[in-house]
């Protein structure tokens, strides 16, 4: 066990906890994007023992989130003792509360068609009342509150990437996979772009047996009527897609550069698009950028 009033290296912890349909379910998702190990309803005794474990793990979990709800037995008591020793150990725990109107979580449970965790034999509105009056103590010490009255899952997302996000992993990473169409489209590409109407290096005695990473190679393709701006306006139609794509909490992006057999024109243009990308990225533009070519060397 961590003595106390010693500070626990490397790991960062976090208790979620409030309303039941406030968006703690969606909450959890967002954290574990976010890099964290999220725990579930796990035993508010257990905490401070996987913790401890968590901090053991030699850098393999660095934050660490427990997701709770009235469904363990002495709640509250339970878990205000936990707090305390986890801030006695040197943990330093936040806490994340959801919560959202008595309408709008009637509402969320009507279109689930579920029951209260405390609603028993009585009435949907009871249970979330019996609820609130239980959480009161625990909202109270919380370090984050969240009302999602009224927020849609990608603002919930936002808020929590604020307030628990990493700067990295805040970033929209882009993979870029040159790919000849010849072999089929890549299966997890989310846009598709053809560069078949750039003149075919394979036709050039001396470029047929180089790629699109070779200099000759390059230097013909980005010197062609077309290629330059080609790059300039789809870099453009890229950061609208992806402020976009981040914006609804999408943050990985799949970029397919095709040309006839996947070894000059797409490789040369993909190359090109990551150098851009990355000195947007070097800007601090919130990008990460990784190129792959799937078919080079397949003829």
């Amino acid at each position: 066990m961590t003595p106390p009033d010693t500070e626990p290296a490397g790991i960062e912890v976090a208790l979620v906890s409030g309303l039941s349909g406030a968006g703690r379910s969606t909450a959890a998702k967002v954290l574990e994007d976010l890099g964290w190990f999220v725990v579930d309803n796990l035993p508010p005794e257990l905490i401070a023992t996987m913790v401890d474990l968590g901090a053991r793990a030699r850098g393999d979990v660095t934050r660490m989130a427990v997701v709770m709800d009235v469904r363990s037995r002495a709640f509250t008591a339970d878990l205000g003792a936990v707090l305390k020793d986890l801030d006695a150990r040197g943990y330093k725990p936040r806490l994340l509360f959801l919560e959202a109107s008595d309408a709008v979580l009637v509402r969320r449970f009507e279109q689930v068609r579920r029951s209260h965790p405390l609603q028993g034999a009585g009435r949907l509105v009871d249970g979330i009342a019996a609820e609130r009056e239980l959480l009161h103590p625990l909202r109270e010490s919380a370090d984050l509150v969240v009302d999602t009255t009224g927020v849609s899952v990608p603002q919930l997302r936002t808020q929590l990437e604020r307030a628990f996000g990493s700067e990295s992993a805040q970033r929209t990473h882009v993979t870029l996979v040159s790919f000849g169409y010849k072999y089929g489209l890549p299966m997890d590409a989310d846009l598709v772009v053809d560069v078949r109407f750039l003149p075919n290096p394979f036709w050039i005695p001396e470029l047929r047996n180089l790629t699109g990473r070779d200099v000759p190679v390059r230097d013909y393709v980005l010197s062609q009527d077309g290629a330059h701006e080609f790059v300039d306006r789809y870099l453009e139609l890229l950061g609208l897609i992806g402020a976009g794509y981040r914006r609804e909490g999408k943050r990985y992006l799949t970029l397919a550069v095709g040309c006839t057999g996947g070894k000059h024109r797409s490789v040369a243009i993909s190359e090109e698009i990551a150098r851009r990308l990355g000195e947007a990225e070097d800007d601090g533009a919130g990008v990460a950028v990784n190129v792959t070519h799937r078919d080079l060397g397949r003829e």
